[in-house]
């Protein structure tokens, strides 16, 4: 699917290149039932409140009725906010969405309970209950409760903070309400002189094209969109930091950043390691710079220049199906079993929401429930070699969801964020290495190379820019500083200094960019991209360097879930990510990289 003049519409979408959510509800009526069932059930928790110190039973069944109503819960909300993010305009599924959401914050109401409970009870009797036949289930679970016990609170304030999540989650609701409904992003005419809407879908592919009229008007038109709303974009981030820092102060933790490292046990170190391994590698991304400069012929280099192919001449195309088939290929080194059960799922189990239309939610994302298949929310374009990409990695995603739900209890399926991105940048490490291995000019492999080189510079150098910026902003906010459009603006400024160097014009209107990443409204999550893909090249070399042990190792922690910590789970897969090495095996990967492409080209 090219760039188009006016998306199609929802209703215009053929069936077979839209998820199939019957796996979930057949129909709204069915869903309907399930809601309601929750609304009814929602107040039988106040029968086990005052009740989880008395004995292990008593504890147990509180624990069993919370996992189902939450097991139940999750799937509503994950059939709701599927249908929501096929058109945001559809004011039915919207309002859906909006009473999940309330459902939600009642449920974390009634049970806002049960963690101080767990807490109240003496050290002996937890004990007790932690080493009964009955609680086995629950041990693991339990022990990771009571890390948090100088971080929660009284029953009543328990209540209260889970009273305003639903207000607490109005920033990130209006960013996003705003960002994929409501803003403008202008037009731009096409080589041919047609005129184009500017998407958040196709602004890569526009930004890849060889004119760099179109390059430089759509990047120029995007931006002043977000010009044109930059102290509403400010004011919705501001209250985003606010909100989170509300949260630390009442949990009684040191800052926002060590409150959300806590929740996956990642020592500070490695954030900090990240950053400063980074800093202590930037000169071979100032080289690519300036080889891209070379290559490319100009007397100056702009941000928009950095994603347009480097061989003139060669365009890519590779329709949906055909990128199925490739990617199934570049991971066989996984297994039959592995290839054949995501192969399945991307084309005729219906995983896949395909293409852009009218009102979609923009980018991409892996979804769904334990009892469910993993969902993919693509916007897919034959034309831009980042799709192919993206299918890999959220495919990666899926296959890690499937596998962990397919191995693991409920209560220890879900994995945590520092671990979902190795498996889905392994399946691009070994898409990469898929395409160089085959037959293919200089022309072609100048063309990959610098595909990867991209990969590594917007994952690894730009996620890393982007942990920096939150951490500073973060630190801003909390020692008082008032977070304007100018604070946000003057702190990126300088990151986007320092990560460019010299070699590249940095126009003013990229300093609005801060203000549209959507994944700061998720405190300290970016940096997992960047240690993620650290991670998924270390283990990739050991799949691809070993033999059935090192493939096992890999296999069974796609199939771990949340049964460890992730530190732990990635040094049972091999990986030790405490340690600075993995980081630098991927910058010196990199390093490598620009070598090849700096003899490719000279």
């Amino acid at each position: 699917m090219e760039a188009i003049a006016e998306l199609t519409t929802r209703d215009a979408i053929p069936a077979n290149d839209t998820w199939d959510l019957d796996g979930l509800y057949t129909s709204s009526e069915s869903w309907q039932a399930d809601f309601q069932s929750l609304e009814s059930q929602m107040q039988e928790y106040a029968s086990f409140q005052g009740t989880l110190g008395e004995s292990a039973d008593k504890l147990k069944a509180c624990l069993d009725f919370d996992m189902a109503f939450s097991r139940t819960l999750e799937k509503v909300h994950t059939f709701a906010h599927l249908r929501d993010d096929e058109d945001k305009t559809n004011n039915l599924h919207q309002g859906n969405y909006e009473k999940v959401t309330r459902l939600l914050t009642q449920y974390e109401q009634a049970r806002s309970f049960i963690n101080s409970e767990i807490m109240e009870i003496p050290e002996a009797m937890m004990q007790d209950f932690l080493n009964h036949p009955d609680l086995e289930l629950y041990k693991l679970y339990l022990e990771r409760q009571l890390r948090y016990r100088k971080h929660t609170l009284s029953k009543k304030e328990e209540a209260l903070l889970a009273a305003v999540s639903e207000i607490a989650r109005a920033p990130q609701n209006a960013f996003g309400m705003l960002d994929n409904a409501d803003l403008k992003l202008g037009t731009v005419k096409d080589e041919a002189g047609k005129e184009i809407a500017i998407t958040h879908g196709n602004l890569q592919s526009l930004l890849q094209k060889q004119d760099r009229r179109v390059r430089k008007e759509a990047f120029e038109t995007f931006y002043k969109a977000y010009e044109d709303h930059k102290f509403t974009y400010s004011t919705l981030l501001a209250s985003s930091l606010k909100k989170d820092i509300f949260y630390a102060q009442a949990r009684n933790y040191d800052s926002v950043r060590d409150m959300n490292l806590f929740y996956e046990n990642i020592p500070a170190e490695v954030y900090d390691n990240l950053i400063q391994t980074v800093h202590n590698h930037l000169d071979p991304l100032y080289q690519y710079y300036g080889i891209r400069k070379r290559i490319l012929g100009l007397d100056k280099l702009h941000a928009y220049d950095n994603n347009v192919p480097l061989v003139k001449d060669l365009q890519w195309n590779m329709p949906y199906d055909e990128a199925v088939d490739q990617i199934a290929e570049a991971l066989a080194p996984l297994g039959s079993d592995y290839v054949s059960t995501m192969k399945e799922g991307l084309l005729d189990k219906r995983w896949v929401d395909r293409y852009e239309n009218k009102g979609k939610r923009s980018g991409a994302y892996s979804s769904g429930c334990y009892d469910s298949n993993p969902f993919i929310l693509m916007n897919y374009l034959d034309d831009n070699i980042n799709s192919v990409y993206t299918l890999a990695h959220e495919a990666g995603h899926s296959m890690h969801s499937y596998s962990s739900n397919k191995n693991q209890p409920y209560v220890y399926a879900g994995y945590t964020i520092f671990v979902a991105e190795v498996a889905s940048t392994f399946n691009e490490a070994l898409l990469t290495r898929y395409f160089l291995s085959q037959d293919i000019s200089r022309d072609m492999r100048i063309y990959l190379i610098s595909r990867e080189i991209d990969n590594f510079r917007g994952t690894l150098y730009r996620q890393t820019m982007f942990a920096e910026f939150e951490h500073q902003v973060y630190q801003a906010a909390e020692s008082g500083q008032p977070m304007t459009v100018d604070a946000f603006q003057d702190i990126y400024r300088k990151l986007l200094e320092n990560y460019f160097g010299e070699g590249v014009v940095l126009d003013p209107c990229l300093s609005l960019e801060c203000l549209r990443i959507p994944h700061f409204y998720f405190g300290f999550y970016v940096y997992k991209y960047a240690t993620g893909i650290s991670a998924a090249y270390a283990l990739a070399n050991k799949v691809l360097n070993g033999g059935e042990k090192e493939l096992n190792a890999y296999l069974n922690f796609l199939k771990s879930g949340g049964s460890k910590f992730p530190i732990d789970l990635l040094k049972g897969a091999g990986v030790d990510m405490s340690s600075p090495k993995p980081i630098e095996t991927a910058l010196g990967k990199f390093g490598e990289l620009v070598g090849e492409l700096e003899d490719l080209t000279s």
